[in-house]
This record gives structure tokens, sequence and C-alpha cells, in this order.
């Protein structure tokens, strides 16, 4: 057992009564209940964020060929689409981006049966995708926007000329970004006249 009293990381941190203690996670307690229900308020004025229809027919490259955003539903009548970062010259996929893909698989199920498709987009060449994919043992659906103005039109990718400029339309704003490619979430909404995306936010870094 490390001595607490030699080890840097501990030696300096407040020990006190169990007492003691409680009071002060109590404390922190009140505060984490605030900061929930301001977080569940948030979300349901997020739900309530009008929508923005669709005009322009997105093709990815999947394994079976071409397919279109409405395919990615996959029958369902909403999609969530994350951008996974892999640029077309990119040997491998992001390793943050890989983090999170690690624990999709088990929601996916869960999210099928409320008739939410899950499909990941990254403007690598489908070849590239595959063998990553086939690497981390991946079986979730994911699709090359290669050659489509996909990745553009979301704010997720940015030409040499936009970094060079020193900021970028990433979440809303003009700012400093450090990558050509970044992350984020798109959601979409379909029935049988159009289609709709509701939201897309930026995802912290892991």
């Amino acid at each position: 057992m490390t001595n607490l009293q030699t080890n840097p990381l501990t030696r300096e941190h407040k020990v006190v009564s169990r007492e003691e203690w409680i009071a002060v996670r109590q404390e922190l307690l009140r505060k984490e209940k605030e900061s929930t229900r301001l977080r569940d308020q948030l979300s349901a004025e997020r739900r309530k964020l009008p929508w923005v229809k669709l005009e322009k027919n997105y093709v990815f490259d999947a394994p079976g060929g071409k397919v279109t955003l409405a395919d990615l539903f996959a029958g369902r009548s909403q999609l969530i689409i994350y951008h996974f970062m892999f640029g077309p010259d990119w040997q491998e996929g992001c390793p943050s981006c890989s983090f999170v893909s690690d624990h999709i698989e088990g929601a996916l199920p869960h999210l099928a049966a409320r008739d939410v498709a899950v499909v990941m987009v990254s403007r690598a060449p489908l070849a590239k995708i595959e063998a990553f994919k086939k690497r981390m043992g991946w079986q979730f659906k994911w699709v090359s926007s290669h050659g489509s103005d996909f990745n553009a039109d979301f704010h997720v990718s940015f030409t040499k000329d936009e970094l060079a400029q020193g900021k970028v339309n990433y979440n809303y704003t003009m700012q400093e970004f450090p990558s050509a490619e970044a992350p984020g979430l798109s959601v979409f909404y379909k029935d049988t006249k159009w289609l709709a995306r509701t939201e897309k936010f930026e995802l912290p870094d892991i």
C-alpha cells in the first residue's frame, strides 16, 4: 500500500473524520441535484427546438453500394449519425471517437426498439473504414461520405483554406479548431414527405 504521507498525489489532500466528510458530501449532493434539474430543463428546451427541412439528397458509400440519407433510416423514423473523425488521408480513426464507439453496440438494440437507427459517417474512403472497423471488432453500420458535401454542410470537416484563416464554423460559432475533422452528432426525423435535422452538437474530448 502506498504511504499517504509520501505519495505526492495525496500528501496535500485534506483528511477528515467520517462526520465531516458526510457534511461536505451532502452539500456537494445538493449542488449535483441542482445541476441535474438544470440539465433536465435544458434537455426539455432542446427537444422543443424547431427543425430544419433537408433539401439536398446526400449519397454515401456503403458495403452494399451507394445509399442515400433516407436509406440510412433502415425503416425507422429517427436516425442518429455520429460524425466519426477519420479523414481521407488518415491511416486510422480518431482515438477519442474509437473510445466512444467501443460503448455503442450494447445500446443499439435498445435504440432500435425505440424506432432509432444509428450510423457512423466519416470522410475516409470506404476501404479504409472497413479495414479499421474489422481491426476494432465493430459491427455497427459505418458509411463513407468521401467526395460529398455532407461533412462540410454539417460543419464537421474543414478545408485547408478554412483552417488557415484561424477560425472555422463549428458548434454554431466561429472558433479555433486543431483538426480538419471534428466530432459531433446529427439527429434526423423522417416521415413520408420530408427529412428534418433536429440537432447537432459538439462532443467533449476524451
